[in-house]
Order: C-alpha cells, then sequence, then structure tokens
C-alpha cells in the first residue's frame, strides 16, 4: 500500500513540475516576443524567436489544459500525441529563449546554451539518483532525511 502511495505522490509531482515548465515557457514567450511584435526587420535570431514561440504557445497552452485534467484524474495521459507535443513545446520554446538571448548578444546565446544543456545534464542526474534510492541525508536541523521542512 505504501509503493502504491509513494507512485501517486511522484505521479502528482511529476504533473506540477510539467505545469511549472508549461507555464514559465508560456510566460517567458510572451513576454520575449513583445519587442518584435512593432519591430520592423528582423534579423535571424529573432526571427528564429518569433517562429520558435508561434510553435511553442499555443502548443504549451493545450499543454497547460491537458495538465489540468491529469491533475483532476491524478494521472498522466498515455497518449503519444501529448507526449509529441511535450517534445515540441518544450524544443521550441528553449530554441525561442536560446534565439533570444542570441539576438542580444550570440555570446549571450551561447551561454544560455551551454548553461541549459548542463541544467538538463544536473536535472537529469538528481532525478536518477533520487529514483534509484541512494543513501538518504538527513536535512539540517531536523534528524530525518524523510522530514519536511
Amino acid at each position: 500500500m505504501d509503493e502504491d502511495r509513494a507512485d501517486q505522490d511522484q505521479e502528482d509531482e511529476w504533473l506540477r513540475q510539467s505545469n511549472l515548465i508549461y507555464g514559465g515557457l508560456l510566460g517567458v514567450g510572451i513576454v520575449l516576443i513583445q519587442p518584435f511584435l512593432t519591430a520592423g526587420e528582423l534579423d535571424t535570431a529573432a526571427t528564429v524567436c518569433v517562429y520558435s514561440f508561434a510553435v511553442a504557445i499555443p502548443l504549451l497552452a493545450a499543454l497547460v489544459i491537458v495538465n489540468q485534467q491529469e491533475t483532476f484524474r491524478r494521472r498522466p495521459t498515455p497518449s503519444i500525441v501529448v507526449a509529441a507535443t511535450k517534445a515540441i513545446a518544450q524544443t521550441a520554446g528553449f530554441v525561442g529563449v536560446v534565439a533570444a538571448f542570441w539576438h542580444i548578444s550570440w555570446i549571450a546565446g551561447v551561454v544560455l546554451l551551454a548553461s541549459g544543456l548542463v541544467g538538463v545534464g544536473a536535472h537529469s542526474a538528481g532525478l536518477t539518483r533520487l529514483e534509484r534510492g541512494g543513501p538518504s541525508v538527513p536535512r539540517p536541523g531536523t534528524g530525518s532525511a524523510d522530514s519536511q521542512p
């Protein structure tokens, strides 16, 4: 029974994280494309930014709605279409952010791209370590690894 509860808690957490990702990328995309709405001719980086968010924004909005239904049902959808949409929307959003920074400075774009890849690696390594059940480390001041701050 405890394993079923742990699995449900994990699914609930994934749904919360997904909603944070989708909402964050939506907000960033809307803010980043605003200067380009009234701009004349766009350079290549700005054009890539606008096209990337033209793809990402509607997909991310749809995923927020799907995620709300998943949260209500307390389970993720097994849909291959949704899985593909997640990959496309998140990739397009990341490309749009990198392109916006590239528009400002190509060095800033490269730095953002590199730090984003490092961040994905750190997230993957941390999640893998947590899921494999590495040794518990007590939280400072609690004396227990399972205590919440």
